[in-house]
């Protein structure tokens, strides 16, 4: 049986078949590795990678690991059969245990949408899978499941994940979605319909953001934003830093759901009806948390790149300013120049703060066009925080 320790965590890779025939020498390697282990070692982990079957035997032998050792002890990449075992008897409940995920080859695959955080592929026509960029994406890949479910609860429409796979080094969410495209995509395909999928689109972020959730299920979006303060703080004075703090904390707390990441590649439409994706930036707070990210994406991103637009969406370069000027029409209901210009005005506001954030915390803050964006960022705060004194749109 081998068995390796790195950075306090013991790993015992476990093989073959653990049954009354070699239970008990098992439990001899098994009880001398814990006794050989160093004393920084806070955990065990079982990896169940060759793992062909384990018997009521061979889990008495667990059971006496456990006590002997004390800490915190998981068993990984288990098999759905050895997984069933311990489901069965109820040792799921004693040790945490996690199914081996399912490998899967995104080679040649579609690429329906790409984010901060993941790419999303089309493995069928019936199937997408968001595989996240970084190998250590479990926890966000179960918090987003998480996520969803509490929002689909509240009856917002939005694909729940009923797989995690292995994809390379990296982990993905599997989602079931038939017969379904992104509103991106409809627009690429068919831009005839870009009045009608416009509307469509704005209606269905109101209905969002008309449901509420249970206080203390989500962050409050505020709170988030009070937090890039501290991150984008040497790009701004010390008098606009206390501005927007003080602007952002007057906001009230607010149950209804915020998205966080709204635009169109994020919105499916299936069997005719709208269904959100990327769960993963829930909040809560005001609608104009959800309209600044809409504004970064349509419209600041491409202020100083013009074919950001093509780049990142696919969309013709020119449609960032009639695609927002639309979601603000739309989403208000009002053709009133003056009010119309006024919410844009204290939604640039919030679009500069995230925007400087996602600057600061990427690389997109380094070259030229960086510098660029931090400068135009800075622009915009300075000509519009002192402008209003609410961001109630």
């Amino acid at each position: 049986m081998k068995a390796k320790t790195e950075n306090g965590k013991m790993t015992v890779f476990l093989e073959g078949r653990i049954d009354t025939t070699n239970a008990a020498q098992t439990e001899k390697e098994l009880l001398s590795d814990v006794e050989s282990r160093t004393a920084d070692t806070a955990s065990i982990v079982l990896d169940a990678s060759e793992l062909e079957y384990i018997s009521s035997a061979g889990l008495r032998v667990l059971m006496k690991l456990r006590k002997s050792f004390g800490g915190d002890i998981s068993v990984i990449n288990v098999s759905p059969d050895v997984y069933d075992i311990f489901e069965v008897t109820g040792f799921n409940e004693l040790f945490t245990v996690e199914k081996r995920f399912r490998e899967l080859s995104v080679d040649g695959c579609e690429i329906i949408g790409k984010g901060f955080y993941g790419t999303v592929y089309r493995i069928d026509p019936e199937t997408i899978v968001k595989v996240y960029n970084t190998p250590d994406s479990l926890p966000m890949i179960r918090n987003e499941q998480n996520l969803a479910k509490r929002a689909f609860i509240k009856g917002v429409p939005t694909a729940i994940s009923y797989d995690i796979v292995k994809v390379g080094d990296c982990y993905g969410s599997v989602f079931e979605l038939l017969n379904a495209d992104t509103f991106n995509d409809i627009l690429i395909h068919q831009p005839e319909r870009f009045d009608e999928m416009l509307r469509i689109y704005i209606g269905f972020i109101k209905t969002v953001h008309s449901a509420e959730m249970d206080a203390g299920t989500l962050p409050m979006a505020r709170d988030i934003f009070i937090g890039y303060l501290d991150v984008i703080k040497n790009y701004l004075t010390a008098e606009q830093h206390e501005c927007l703090k003080k602007l952002l904390s007057a906001l009230p707390d607010d149950l209804h759901i915020v998205h966080g990441d709204f635009q169109m590649k994020n919105v499916m439409l299936v069997d005719n009806e709208p269904m959100l994706i990327d769960m993963d930036t829930l909040s809560t707070g005001q609608p104009i948390f959800d309209l600044q990210a809409l504004y970064v994406t349509y419209v600041l991103f491409g202020e100083d790149d013009p074919n950001n637009l093509r780049d990142f969406l696919g969309l013709p370069n020119d449609w960032g300013s009639r695609i927002w000027q639309s979601i603000i029409r739309y989403y208000f209901d009002t053709d009133d120049a003056a009010k119309l210009a006024e919410i844009s005005d204290k939604i640039r506001l919030a679009a500069s703060v995230r925007f400087l954030y996602l600057l600061a915390v990427t690389d997109l803050k380094n070259g030229e066009l960086g510098t660029k964006r931090i400068r135009r960022a800075q622009q915009y705060i300075s000509e519009l925080i002192s402008k209003y004194d609410s961001l109630i749109l």
